[in-house]
Parts: C-alpha cells; structure tokens; sequence
C-alpha cells in the first residue's frame, strides 16, 4: 500500500481548484455526542431510512412533518405507539407513506430506548466506542436496528457526526488503486481488512477517518 503522504499529494494534484484542508468533513467530539438528546438520535436514524433511495433534499422539505407525527420522535411517545396509531401515519399525505420505514421508527426507538438504560443513552454509546474499530459499529447498529443495511449506518454516523468512514465507489477505486484493497470489500472479513488500512493511515497521518476517506476519494479521477 502506497503511503498516507503520497494519497494526500495526489489527490492535491487531481484537484487543483478545491482548497483541500476546508473541504475535509470533520467529526464532532465525544462531548457533543454524549451532550445530544436520544430523541435527535432517532430523528437522524429515521431521516436517513426514509433518505435511502429517494432525494435528500426532498426527505428534508418533509422532516417538519415528520417532526410532528412522531411528537419531536421522543422515544417513550414512540415507542409506545400503537399499530393503530402507525395506520394513521401510513394515511397521512405530508409524510412518505413507506409501510416498513414508517413503521421501522418505533422498532428503533424501542432499541434505543433500550440502549438509553445500559449506556445512559445513545450518545455515550456512539461516544464511547473505538473509531478503531468503527467496522464492529456499523455491525451492531445493522444487527439492532430496522432498515439500517447497505450503507445507512455509515451515512447516519456521519450524519451524526460521529467519525467514520464510507465505502463510497470513488474510495473503493482508490483502495485498490493504491494497493490497499482489491476488489469490493463486501463481506465483514472484508470490511475489517479494509478498517485496518483506515487505522494505518490515521496512524500514519494522525487524521479522522472521515478525513482519510474524502482524501482517498479524491485521489483517483472523477
């Protein structure tokens, strides 16, 4: 595998219009995430179900909608919803009326709420666990929550700001340009060969994940 300083020189190279270190994304700190309420949790969980697959920007223009239906998506509201009450949601039209996203969010609350006993909330969870190992993350959430496959938790990690990073096809490409990884990384064996380069280059660069994956993804051509 190609060094950390030989990736960061070539994606400045590849893009030279783009002032690189202000275009990096960055995590927020531990503190911020344990300081957030489990209800913004959900709300940033569910946005990003009902994201998959449509257009963000029209999710969004929606979200206040969904705001109100779910009452601020306060967990012991949610998760004692009834089905009767999940019936009223699939019939309302200012929502996006998908009968396994709508109904996912109580199923997900009920988890976190959960999790809010065994860990003093979601936050600390998020807060607490090893972006070393942020593969083992993606993992847990996938096996816990509803409707959270493919590529929604990394996404509702850094939708979270917690640090991560995505497997996004322009940082596949750069792996295996840069002799880190061929192929698609889609098994878990995979996925954790694939966090051991990420270590690597944080070790190597003292940078977030999410920092080294928008590099990578820069360093090969559009």
């Amino acid at each position: 595998m190609k060094s950390y300083q030989t990736i960061y020189e070539t994606a400045l190279i590849l893009n030279p219009d783009k002032d690189l270190e202000n275009i990096l994304p960055k995590a927020d700190l531990d503190e911020m995430l344990s300081a957030r309420d489990d209800s913004w949790y959900l709300s940033t969980m569910s946005r990003r179900i009902f994201r998959a697959g449509l257009k963000h920007a029209m999710v969004d223009a929606k979200w206040p909608n969904f705001e109100k239906a779910y009452h601020n998506f306060d967990l012991d509201f949610v998760r004692t919803m009834s089905d009767e009450d999940l019936d009223v949601l699939m019939a309302n039209r200012l929502l996006i009326r998908h009968w396994g996203k709508i109904h996912s969010v109580r199923h997900n609350a009920s988890i976190m709420y959960e999790q809010l006993t065994k860990t003093s909330g979601f936050g600390h969870y998020l807060a607490n666990w090893p972006s070393n190992n942020i593969v083992g993350l993606w993992q847990e959430i996938k096996k816990h929550y509803k409707q959270m496959g493919g590529y929604s938790v990394p996404y509702f990690l850094r939708m979270a700001g917690k640090d991560t990073f995505i497997l996004t096809q322009d940082v596949i490409r750069a792996l295996n340009r840069w002799g880190a990884y061929q192929g698609v990384p889609s098994s878990i064996k995979a996925k954790q060969q694939v966090q051991n380069v990420f270590n690597i280059l944080s070790e190597e660069s003292g940078r977030e994940l999410c920092q080294l994956s928008r590099i990578l993804a820069l360093s090969v051509n559009e």
